[in-house]
């Protein structure tokens, strides 16, 4: 009886010991299983995540929903916070044998710098060449000591662009000058196609091995290239050139205060010294001040080289008349008003100092009382850090102006022109390009009383139906590349996807000004 016992007591201990142990292996199991689908759904979303930051790279944000963006883009209210992405994805490096160097040193202001980086990004690519951080312009009539890093991000710049070309801070120490080496200078052929480059380049680059552009504005031609190299040209502007932190914070703060107030209009009034002088524009101007601005063209041509500064016998009149002169601020207060604009619009200056200050402003804040400037708008420590660094504070001039309701710029100029094509890529935002050749004919014609105010208004908002920033295609002019339409101004092929734009450029999008 007792062993009966025994061997039955045995066996059920051998039973739950059994049992145990088929426990812990449905137990191991199940978290085995658990532990495959965490790490399958992590190995998924990392997929998700690098698909979707690699698809941002390569393509405009407008690829999507483009129609119904634009359908409302005139009444967009630009919110700061879009403006911030998060932290890209680190592509992998392009894996590619150097044919050399690329020295580059911009000259100009800062939306001339930031265009001549652009196209020398994409010049490096199609020459498969190593392109060294470039050099910004500290010896012209700007006089801004600012280096690359001091505006732009570079990291985030050498990063973002690691998977189309090599970009390194400095040269190597072998081809210094210290140790004899002969680096190439010379200024590219302005407005060059991709041609000029690999067969009159390339060769020299083999031959040297660092080549130095001194001079970069416009060496890049307009049309003519290859659909990816002007969508390099677009990923460098829209995507790799960002400010750095200290620059992106101060202008969200500034667009933020402006927002507060409700909508804003970003007035590029490009009525400061430095144009007048080089346009030789004097129109409304004292006799005093045109002298004083005849004499800084002349000093400047000398000064720095500038051989169209030293055109001695400018007659203003007649650039006025065809258009080549910066719109006066009395005049800029009598086409706003004409447009449609009333006097409580809210209106930021985006621009430096005003030549003759309070007094030749004083009719356009007569006619709009809501007139501020970064100077107004933030306190004088905010702004401490970025006194006498021009580029620096024409910087936040940048962000204000792309985030407006409303940007009019009252001279073609470089930044006019960079700001416009920002904001057809953030989704064809109103831009009133105005046609100073028409506007001056309808401002002497009523202010000598041939036309009446309401003949005057009609004819401002006719002229101006199709020049509001709207879809529409690079007008070019072949063998008059200076004369057509910029391409940084209107970059149509990041606008839409794939080659053909029909859809988008067609001609049924426009916007009538009321």
């Amino acid at each position: 009886m007792e062993v009966r016992s025994e061997s039955l007591g045995q066996a059920r201990l051998e039973k739950e010991k059994g049992s145990l142990q088929g426990g812990q292996v449905i137990q191991r199991t199940r978290l085995q299983v658990w532990f495959i689908r965490v790490c399958s759904s992590i190995l998924i979303w990392t997929c998700l995540v690098q698909l979707v930051a690699v698809g941002e790279l390569w393509h405009p944000r407008l690829l999507t929903g483009l129609s119904s963006r634009f359908s409302g883009a005139s009444t967009l209210s630009f919110r700061v916070e879009d403006a911030v992405p998060s932290p890209p994805i680190l592509l992998p490096a392009r894996n590619y044998t150097s044919n050399g160097f690329l020295k580059v040193s911009c000259n100009g202001g800062l939306n001339q710098m930031r265009a001549a980086i652009c196209d020398m990004v994409t010049v490096a690519r199609l020459l498969n060449l190593t392109l060294i951080i470039p050099e910004l312009d500290k010896k012209s009539f700007w006089a801004d000591p600012s280096d690359f890093d001091d505006i732009f991000n570079a990291r985030h710049f050498i990063d973002s662009l690691r998977d189309e070309v090599r970009i390194i801070k400095r040269l190597p120490k072998r081809f210094g000058r210290k140790l004899g080496y002969q680096i190439l200078q010379m200024p590219p052929v302005s407005w060059s196609n991709d041609k000029y480059y690999l067969e009159q380049i390339l060769p020299l680059s083999a031959k040297y091995k660092v080549i130095h552009f001194n001079r970069t504005d416009t060496r890049l031609a307009n049309n003519g290239l290859p659909v990816e190299l002007q969508r390099l040209r677009c990923r460098v502007n829209f995507q790799a050139l960002k400010f750095t932190p200290e620059i992106e914070a101060l202008g969200r703060k500034l667009v933020r205060i402006l927002q507060e107030s409700g909508p804003f209009m970003a007035l590029h009034l490009r009525y400061e010294m430095d144009m007048l002088a080089f346009s030789g524009c004097t129109h409304g101007c004292t006799e005093e001040e045109a002298e004083e601005l005849k004499r800084l063209r002349l000093y400047c041509g000398f000064r720095y080289a500038f051989p169209w500064w030293k055109e001695r016998e400018i007659i203003s009149d007649v650039k006025r008349s065809e258009g080549l002169c910066p719109l006066t601020p009395e005049e800029t207060s009598l086409i706003l008003k004409a447009l449609g604009f009333d006097r409580d619009t809210q209106i930021y200056i985006a621009s430096g100092e005003i030549y003759g200050s309070a007094r030749r402003l004083a009719a356009l804040r007569t006619a709009f009382p809501r007139i501020v400037k970064k100077e107004m708008l933030l306190d004088p420590e905010d702004l401490r850090q970025f006194q006498n660094h021009s580029s620096q504070m024409a910087a936040l001039d940048f962000i204000v102006s792309v985030a407006s309701n409303t940007f009019v710029p009252t001279y073609d100029g470089n930044m006019a022109r960079v700001v416009e094509g920002h904001r057809r890529y953030l989704g064809f935002k109103r831009t009133i390009q105005l046609d100073r050749k028409r506007l001056v004919a309808l401002l002497d014609l009523h202010q000598n009383g041939t036309i009446s105010w309401d003949e005057f208004s009609v004819a401002v908002r006719l002229a101006h139906e199709s020049r509001m920033g709207q879809p529409a295609r690079r007008r070019v002019l072949v063998d008059k590349p200076k004369e057509e339409d910029y391409f940084y101004a209107n970059p149509q092929e990041c606008l839409c996807e794939g080659t053909s734009c029909d859809d988008l450029l067609g001609p049924r999008n426009s916007t009538v000004v009321r």
